[in-house]
């Protein structure tokens, strides 16, 4: 399968859907999809027609696997090397850097990998009867891409994912607040996450491009130092165009022309 093929991309009205595409090996992530990945981020940050992203998966049960294990033993058995090594960016942490808030449609189960591109979405809409979980400790890896959770649910709730490995039901993890939406089939789950897209691409842009940065920008600083980062992210949202043109369509009863200046 082309690197191209592992990976699916579409774009449409402001919308960009990326679609892991390997059902037949549960959408695990190969070394191709996993640089595909790094290259299409890169592509929805470069673009000002794309307003927001949406990540899902083939349906087949499991939205991502995580890594390809068989692959990764493959490699370690015929050419020696760590599948980590040929993978551009193993945390996938450029994920985490996109401006463009990203939405993780979840088709069905995610495990490892998978709950660490769950994790570095900005919105999650889960399926109703699957899980997801840490499960590095039972393969002998590690996760420190993790640690964001802390700021996202209970200590002792992480400790246990960490240490046990074991899965957790979406219906706890909704309940935890770490997912937004659950919903009943995989048709339900695309079209809640394209409605939500759709009302976050309609948002005047610089506002919402600082929401997503001063939230994180807060969530790595802590409190006080996060409150004075974020009044200068947003000094040029207020002295935008966008500013004006928000009150003015109001009083107008029209919907606001965003013009992203």
């Amino acid at each position: 399968m082309l690197a191209a093929e592992t990976v699916l991309f579409e774009d449409s009205e402001g919308i960009a859907t990326i679609t892991l595409n390997r059902p037949e090996r549960r959408n695990a992530l190969s070394v191709a999809a996993a640089n595909r990945l790094y290259d299409l981020w890169e592509e929805v940050d470069r673009r000002d027609d794309i307003r927001v992203a949406i990540l899902t998966a083939a349906p087949c049960g499991t939205f991502c696997a995580g890594m390809d294990l068989k692959e990764a033993s493959e490699l370690r058995a015929t050419r020696g090397v760590d599948v980590l090594t040929l993978i551009r960016d193993p945390f996938h942490e450029r994920m985490r850097q996109v401006r463009k808030p990203i939405i993780a449609a979840m088709t069905g189960h995610f495990a490892a990998g998978g709950f660490m591109i769950s994790l570095n979405a900005d919105l999650r809409v889960g399926l109703a009867g699957t899980s997801g979980g840490i499960t590095e400790a039972k393969r002998g890896r590690g996760s420190p891409w993790a640690m964001p959770l802390l700021w996202q649910m209970p200590q002792p709730i992480l400790m246990e994912m960490v240490l046990t490995g074991e899965l957790q039901t979406i219906e706890r993890l909704h309940a935890l607040g770490f997912v937004n939406h659950i919903e009943p089939t995989v048709e339900a789950v695309l079209a809640r996450a394209r409605s939500l897209a759709a009302t976050i691409r309609d948002n005047a842009p610089l506002s919402v491009a600082a929401g997503k940065e001063s939230i994180l920008r807060t969530m790595d600083l802590g409190c006080a130092e996060g409150l004075e980062s974020a009044k200068r992210i947003y000094e040029h949202v207020y002295a935008s165009e966008d500013a004006q043109e928000g009150p003015r369509a109001f009083a107008e009863k029209r919907p606001p022309v965003w013009s992203g200046k």
